[in-house]
């Protein structure tokens, strides 16, 4: 499974009920931020999560609602003694923009960070695991910056209703199913091609602040979760060009054309009173849109 909490969910200006853009992901022991606007460790507390325990922060672009809240959590990661390495990954410029923070803030550092810029034109593997693989792509929002997509990697499952025939429950040859081999259990030959099963590549995509693009539907093919900016309405489109930003249905559009599953929207302009007739909107194009909002969590399952 993998879990996703938005931690914030407004734009450039944060509202009394919507922090600045944050976005928590969890998978197994893995946990990693998207973004980490202004207030994001506070609203880490609130939900007892512990950035002390993050791997991983990826930040989409260099504009303050998605990276002010970085050097808090530096200090307070040095103050709480983390021993283990921090990677950031980001765009081009993210090594040079880090290195201030660290020189800005007065703190003892006490661990290691290290940073890796994403391919501002191409779409590329940033870091690879035995459980998943995560990707940047490029986006356009008037300076260099870059949406991620993790999916999971298909993983050998023991197909317990089957392993029960024989009495095999808990045993540790069930690890030697799960490897692939063909196992003898009490005299009797369980063949691993039936007594285990492929668990399906999950796949979750984030597109940050950008304008409309036709190549963000290839981005986002097969998502099941697309979580998209959403800024303005269907219409104050006009206004999605100015600022290259998209509205709800542009973002509807590409969850209907890239076959996604779920649809996600965030980064609302504080213009809106309410979400709902954005989210209403969006659904006329693509049924399963929900709007996020703050310490929301969505399951991927």
């Amino acid at each position: 499974m993998i879990d996703i909490i938005f931690l914030g969910t407004s734009s450039q200006f944060p509202t009394k009920d919507r922090n600045h853009s944050s976005i928590f992901l969890r998978f197994n022991k893995f946990k990693a931020l998207f973004d980490c606007g202004e207030g994001t460790q506070r609203q880490m507390r609130l939900l007892t999560l512990s950035p002390h325990h993050l791997d991983a922060i990826f930040i989409s672009h260099w504009h303050g609602d998605h990276t002010l809240g970085i050097g808090g959590i530096l200090q307070s990661l040095s103050a709480s003694g983390r021993e283990d390495i921090l990677r950031i990954y980001g765009p081009k410029g993210t090594l040079e923009r880090i290195n201030h923070i660290l020189q800005t803030y007065v703190f003892k550092r006490v661990f290691h960070v290290e940073v890796f810029e994403a391919d501002e034109f191409n779409e590329s593997l940033l870091l690879d695991t035995p459980e998943f693989s995560i990707y940047s792509f490029p986006l356009s929002h008037g300076l260099t910056g870059n949406g991620y997509y993790f999916i999971t990697k298909p993983l050998r499952k023991i197909n317990l209703e089957y392993t029960e025939k024989f009495g095999l429950v808990k045993h540790p040859l069930l690890g030697d199913l799960q490897n692939g081999k063909d196992i003898v259990y009490n005299g009797k030959k369980i063949l691993a091609s039936k007594a285990t099963y492929y668990d399906e590549a999950r796949k979750v995509t984030f597109i940050g602040d950008t304008k409309y693009f036709d190549s963000l539907i290839d981005y986002s093919k097969n998502s099941d979760l697309l979580i998209s900016e959403a800024t303005f309405s269907k219409k104050d489109e006009d206004k999605c060009k100015d600022y290259n930003h998209m509205s709800s249905v542009m973002s509807a559009n590409i969850a209907k054309k890239s076959k996604s599953k779920q649809l996600i929207l965030t980064h609302i302009s504080q213009r809106y009173n309410s979400s709902k007739a954005l989210e209403d909107e969006a659904k006329e194009v693509f049924k399963n849109t929900i709007y996020a909002h703050d310490f929301m969590e969505y399951t991927v399952k």
